[in-house]
């Protein structure tokens, strides 16, 4: 089949078309607070047969335009997560997407094979399938929850680390290498698979760092572009030494992201924007490939189920072992065991064994996919309201401080931006009593729309949003400060060390 000049116009007013409405109905989604793969899946589904008409089938093509897909995503996870923000609970992320992933791997086993009916093997690929989290899916919606670091840093790792022994195991059960292997053999594959991956990240993102530290590049828009490259450079060395390619993608752009790298603001924008890129294409793609003709009440029955005994036994039981020594409450638990959101990753893990051809793959697939569906729209929409409930949100870490940053290169600071809330202490509070480290300070503060430069007796008020530089050694001590006095008011001067001294 050739592809000539007038197909390509036809296809870019095409995607350029539906490029615009999914950035669009990303507002929609937030508004909502649902996550925004479901409105892109959603699109694919009209777009494919059984509506618009677009004929889209080849497994194969999906299996790897999902892998790309879920490379830049990754990536793009690892290069705008902070480390100091996910360190205090990286043990925990680790072991939810390992100990967690193993144990939901187990018990969806089990329930797949006796209480659903399935296959051995089918049952291991649903279990395997539908274990991994979403990064996209889970942070979509908690942007808008205010929670503790050690939460929030739980479910970024765990979402950014548990692809890569998930796509193991799926490659492993779709290619029979379980029954010809035997289980040992397996289990020491993907260990191999993922510490090795994991060695490789860090060899790579340390190598770019110091490259990109020290090469001059004559245009600064080369620079995003070259970080990019050694992500992908990760993944693909991974791949090519038959080691977890996502676990190196991962690892190498945390390491990129965290290193004081030139045009760091420009790198994460474009991380982003490319990020957003890949999971319009991939969530409209994996509707196009769904068949609302064999969508039957049987499927849909299996999906809801299987995502019940995933929701409210298997994920449960897996995040109270893997918390057990960490010191989360019942209630922290309890948040992470609903907030373990499955977005597209599960959709496009089953495209392997049906790109395998092995028996049940399309049944695999559309179960999945209604079940993410489903229990997309029943968890996500209600996290606020269970943080609340639950009391994670608020009391464990005030509103105000969920702060974003813009560096500023030159002089190696950051700019907080940080709002007083109507629960916040930091009410009434001048802003000499902020007690800032030694070089920062609130350069503006914006109250009922207006600017204002603030002076040392400058009073603080409920809906004041203030905008604070920082030099970045001094961040991580500006934010514990900030958060200290909206705790404590006045009385923080008294708690703890002084920042300052």
């Amino acid at each position: 089949m050739t592809f000539d000049a007038h197909q390509l116009d036809i296809a870019l007013l095409a995607g350029s078309a539906i490029t615009l409405l999914a950035i669009l109905a990303v507002r929609l989604s937030a508004g909502l607070g649902l996550p925004s793969l479901l409105l892109y899946l959603l699109m694919g589904v009209v777009l494919g047969e059984s509506v618009i008409g677009i004929q889209f089938d080849d497994a194969q093509l999906a299996h790897a335009l999902g892998f790309g897909a879920l490379v830049l995503i990754l990536g793009e996870g690892g290069l705008t997560t902070s480390w100091e923000g996910i360190k205090p609970s990286m043990r925990l992320g680790v072991l939810l997407a390992t100990v967690g992933v193993a144990i939901s791997v187990g018990l969806m086993t089990l329930f797949g094979h006796y209480l659903l009916g399935l296959d051995w093997r089918l049952a291991a690929l649903l279990g395997a399938a539908i274990s991994a989290t979403d990064a996209a899916a889970v942070f979509s919606v908690l942007r808008t929850v205010p929670l503790p670091r050690r939460i929030t840093g739980a479910l970024e790792a765990e979402s950014g680390l548990n692809d890569a022994p998930v796509v193991v195991l799926v490659v492993l059960l779709s290619s029979g290498a379980d029954t010809s292997h035997g289980i040992a053999s397996m289990v020491g594959l993907v260990v191999y698979e993922l510490v090795v991956g994991v060695l490789l990240g860090l060899a790579v993102g340390f190598l770019g760092a110091w490259t990109m530290g020290r090469a001059a590049l004559p245009a600064s828009g080369l620079y995003p572009l070259a970080v990019l490259s050694f992500c992908i450079l990760a993944y693909a060395g991974g791949a090519a030494i038959h080691a977890s390619g996502f676990a190196a993608v991962y690892v190498a752009a945390l390491v990129l992201g965290n290193a004081e790298l030139p045009h760091r603001a420009t790198t994460r924008s474009f991380a982003e924007g490319v990020a957003w890129m890949a999971q319009i294409g991939l969530f409209v793609m994996l509707g196009l490939l769904l068949s609302p003709g064999r969508i039957t009440p049987s499927t849909i029955a299996l999906a809801m189920v299987a995502g019940a005994l995933l929701t409210l036994v298997a994920r449960p039981i897996s995040v109270y072992v893997s918390a057990l020594g960490s010191g989360l409450g019942r209630r922290e638990r309890a948040f992470l065991s609903w907030a373990g959101l499955r977005g597209a990753v599960p959709i496009v893990f089953t495209t392997i064994p049906l790109a395998e051809g092995i028996d049940g793959g399309e049944r695999l697939f559309d179960i999945v996919f209604v079940m993410v569906v489903v229990f997309t729209l029943v968890t996500g929409p209600t996290l606020p309201f269970v943080a609340r409930f639950l009391g994670v949100a608020q009391q464990a870490e005030p509103r105000e401080v969920a702060i974003e940053a813009a560096p500023l290169e030159r002089i190696a600071a950051d700019l907080l931006q940080v709002r007083v809330t109507s629960r916040s202490k930091m009410h009434g509070v001048e802003v000499g009593e902020l007690r800032l480290p030694r070089g920062a300070s609130v350069s503006l503060i914006i109250r009922d729309g207006e600017l204002k430069v603030p002076e040392r007796r400058s009073v603080l008020r409920h809906g004041d949003e203030l905008l604070v530089v920082t030099p970045r050694k001094h961040r991580h001590a500006t934010e514990e400060r900030l958060r200290l006095v909206a705790r404590g008011g006045r009385l923080a001067q008294w708690l703890g060390s002084d920042p300052a001294e």
